[in-house]
């Protein structure tokens, strides 16, 4: 920086210089030359600079209000689901726009006082500095303090405290509605909520859990349906999302993705009742995390080929098997099923698993087999689980015990 000025000083010379002085000074050592420079408002107490200060202010003002808003609406506004005809939907459906609205425009609002502030207040300076090599002087470290200074009472933020206020306040406000949103990310693995539909919020159960509960459980096929229009208006009373199998119901070399269906929750066949409104529940199995079932058929041919696992061999029902859907690998949906060669495929990372001998893996970063879900038929020739997975769904934990 001032490797080329001859001129030196010493600390007594430097102590005794004011910090105008200093920052001229450190202007000359640093080969500066300012081509222009220009106060906002030289004038003390101009009216001008009180109008500047508060249009800055409102901006300011503004992205604290809006940043106070997102999380007001994050934390109470109504957020759990409503389909389509339920009361409530319309408010529903305006949570995630006014999240986006509110921080979008608190972002909006701090940038803009931020540039007012520079335009407003910041004096305008045109400088040409020439670059040099090399480290810093003692006297350079000494004048470029010097020159901070200046740039904080000619900047006049110190004169400005309810403007850095605000501006500081929305600044961390801003920060803490980008950051809330994460905080629903944050949960405890181990602790255990009741058990449902899609387990208990632990990773090692899933909706099939609930048979070691006494609940009966189908393997429901998703029918797709969707709301229905009764009297001008759409609902899903009487819709049904899942429904019960029978083995005939799938072809040989078939695949078919079904997921846990209580008891309580059918409504199909001479169990369908139109009054009855179980579609949410359906909805909430499919979601599941862990609930997703292949159920294949084999070939007659092909299951006589079978090598089932140990402590595995009566988990299937004549050709049916039932394995997870969940590769083992990071949790992708193995939804590929090759049936000439009997393979299941991952298309995420394309893991390989071969159905014949208990869907062992074969290719691929997938290094655990899929866990089998053990099936049979009730005594109306529905499929049921006949029990509970007997290994943790997915990918590898910690806790995990094989």
């Amino acid at each position: 920086m001032s490797n080329h000025v001859n001129r030196t000083y010493t600390n007594e010379e430097l102590d005794a210089m004011s910090n105008e002085e200093l920052a001229r000074l450190g202007t000359e050592l640093d080969d500066v030359t300012v081509a222009f420079r220009k106060e906002r408002f030289p004038i003390a107490n101009d009216p001008a600079e009180k109008r500047a200060a508060i249009m800055v202010g409102t901006w300011f003002a503004l992205g604290v209000v809006l940043a106070i808003a997102f999380l007001g609406i994050y934390l109470f506004w109504p957020w759990e689901y409503k389909y389509l005809g339920e009361e409530g939907l319309w408010t529903y459906s305006l949570y995630t726009p006014l999240l986006g609205l509110t921080m979008g425009l608190s972002i909006i609002c701090l940038g803009v006082g931020a540039v007012l502030y520079v335009k407003k207040f910041i004096p305008e300076e045109i400088s040409v500095q020439q670059r040099h090599d090399g480290p810093s002087a003692e006297v350079d470290r000494r004048t470029l303090v010097a020159l901070l200074n200046d740039s904080w009472t000619t900047s006049m933020v110190g004169r400005r405290k309810v403007v850095v206020g605000l501006a500081g306040l929305g600044a961390v406000l801003a920060g803490v509605a980008v950051a809330a949103p994460l905080g629903g990310m944050i949960k405890n693995p181990w602790k255990a909520g009741k058990l449902g539909i899609q387990g208990d919020g632990t990773l090692w159960t899933s909706g099939w859990t609930l048979h070691d509960e006494g609940v009966k459980l189908y393997l429901g096929r998703d029918t797709g349906n969707l709301a229905e229009e009764h009297d001008g208006h759409f609902s899903t009373q009487g819709v049904s999302r899942l429904v019960r199998m029978r083995p005939g119901d799938l072809a040989a070399a078939g695949m078919e993705t079904v997921f846990p269906l209580p008891e309580e929750a059918v409504n199909d066949g001479d169990l369908y009742n139109p009054t009855r409104d179980v579609y949410e529940e359906h909805m909430h199995s499919i979601h599941g995390p862990r609930n997703a079932v292949m159920l294949i058929r084999l070939r007659s041919a092909d299951a006589k080929k079978v090598i089932e696992r140990k402590g595995q061999e009566d988990f299937h029902y004549g050709d049916y098997y039932a394995y997870s859907k969940i590769c083992t690998h990071i949790g992708c949906p193995t939804s590929l099923y090759e049936a000439q060669e009997n393979r299941i495929l991952c298309p995420c990372h394309q893991s390989q698993f071969d159905v014949l001998q208990y869907c062992k893996p074969l290719f691929g970063p997938a290094a655990r087999a899929l866990p089998q879900l053990p099936i049979t038929v009730d005594e109306e020739g529905y499929l049921v689980a006949k029990g509970n997975f007997i290994e943790p769904v997915g990918p590898a934990f910690w806790e995990r015990q094989s």
